[in-house]
């Protein structure tokens, strides 16, 4: 895939897409034969997010969030969503660390 005038930034660039088929997981997800696998955000950057990470997971009755039924991070266009949900995760963290600082007063 080729940057065109209309692409984002990174389409076609070699930053935004990893595939490695040498991985004892590889594929850690089940995808249909020949589809393109991204193992760049291996463990997603936006499992920190929770509800509003954008994916395709649900809570397990323990409450951890289970999210081996989702693709978004190992789909080849997803480098551009990813990224732009960092200034979430940025105000998330902030936001965390607010509440403890004001626990520990």
């Amino acid at each position: 895939m080729c940057s065109t005038p209309d692409a984002p930034y990174w389409a076609g660039k070699g930053f935004s897409y990893f595939c490695n088929k040498d991985c004892e997981y590889f594929p850690c997800h089940t995808v249909p034969e020949g589809e393109p696998f991204n193992c760049l955000f291996c463990y997603c950057p936006l499992y920190a997010l929770g509800r509003n990470c954008g994916g395709n997971f649900t809570y397990l009755d323990n409450g951890i969030k289970d999210c081996s039924r989702c693709l978004l991070p190992h789909k080849k266009e997803s480098y551009g969503y990813i990224t732009e949900r960092f200034q979430a995760l940025t105000e998330a963290m902030r936001l965390l660390e607010q509440h403890r600082d004001e626990a520990q007063d």
